[in-house]
């Protein structure tokens, strides 16, 4: 029964949102799919808008509870498009575990190239942590999981105190693109089409090099990040990208929990709604940063998922 309904799913994405990106030709034309991304809002989350640090986005809290940590969540959509409305699913299902959660709605390309999304995602982590005592995460998926980790080398580089731990989902880290599994993955993957990976790099990157760590976490020096715990599904195009960064920050002495998922689609918590896989990886993701921050989330019962792991921890 998973597994037909995984198939069916995954036939949905290869059909409809996979087939609309392979139709653009312009990183314009792609935000516009990112865009039309409906996400739902579960029931018992608050939501309200705010700015921090001079950085608009929202608040996803727990209703009638006290969250047990706070996180700062980065979204994903290529640095092109996308936003925390988009990422309700996941940011929503953070609220849900304990979490109070600002979803950052960082600038985009290429109206706003390198550095001008982690400038944002800098100045709402600065502010952030300013404000909260106690442990302080941060998360964030697909590009938004590569600028979390470019986050956390800033904030090494400038000698400030950073997240205490990180959760990425389907990280894109080299936007060089140089990973195999854009070849090996691009007909397996049901839902990132590899052929538009370069646009939407250079829409970002401009004139800057992709390889700069800032923009390309993995040719960075990893040394002295916080825990890692990065998710991956084993059909994606960016699962070398997952890989690679696992494996180079494990190198230089930093805790990494890699899980690798069979037959996930980019980012599937955010089909958490209808994918028990997706609860689950918000479980494991929720148990991971409580434990690396020690706190306790007595304060709130997340909702039942998947405890049975269908993930390869590597």
């Amino acid at each position: 029964m998973a597994a037909l309904r995984t198939y069916f799913i995954n036939l949905v994405l290869r059909n409809v949102v996979k087939r609309r990106l392979s139709a653009c030709r312009s990183p314009l034309e792609a935000r516009k799919v990112f865009d039309s991304a409906s996400s739902s809002t579960p029931s018992g989350v608050r939501l309200t808008q705010a700015t921090l640090g001079g950085v608009v986005g929202e608040w996803a809290e727990p209703e009638n509870r006290v969250a047990a940590a706070t996180l700062l969540y980065l979204h994903g959509g290529g640095y092109i498009g996308m936003s925390p409305r988009t990422h309700r699913a996941i940011t929503c299902g953070f609220a849900l575990r304990g979490f109070r959660v600002f979803a950052a709605d960082y600038r985009l390309a290429p109206e706003h190239k390198f550095p001008a999304a982690l400038d944002d995602a800098t100045a709402a982590w600065r502010a952030l942590r300013a404000q909260v005592e106690g442990p302080i995460f941060v998360a964030g998926d697909s590009a938004g999981g590569g600028l979390c980790a470019a986050l956390l080398l800033n904030m090494r580089d400038h000698r400030e105190k950073g997240p205490d731990a990180a959760c990425l989902f389907s990280p894109w880290t080299d936007l060089a693109g140089t990973g195999a599994s854009l070849k090996t993955n691009r007909h397996r993957d049901p839902m990132v089409v590899a052929d538009g990976m370069q646009a939407v790099a250079a829409a970002y990157a401009g004139a800057a090099d992709p390889r700069t760590p800032l923009i390309s976490p993995i040719y960075g020096d990893l040394a002295g990040l916080p825990p890692l715990l990065i998710f991956v599904g084993d059909s994606e195009i960016l699962l070398d990208d997952a890989r690679r960064l696992a494996e180079r920050a494990r190198a230089v002495g930093v805790a990494v929990d890699l899980r690798v998922y069979p037959d996930m689609p980019h980012v599937w918590p955010f089909l958490s709604a209808i994918l028990p896989e997706g609860r689950q990886a918000l479980d494991e993701a929720a148990a991971f940063l409580f434990a690396a921050g020690a706190v306790a989330p007595a304060s709130a019962t997340p909702p039942t998922g998947v405890l049975a792991s269908n993930a390869t921890a590597s």
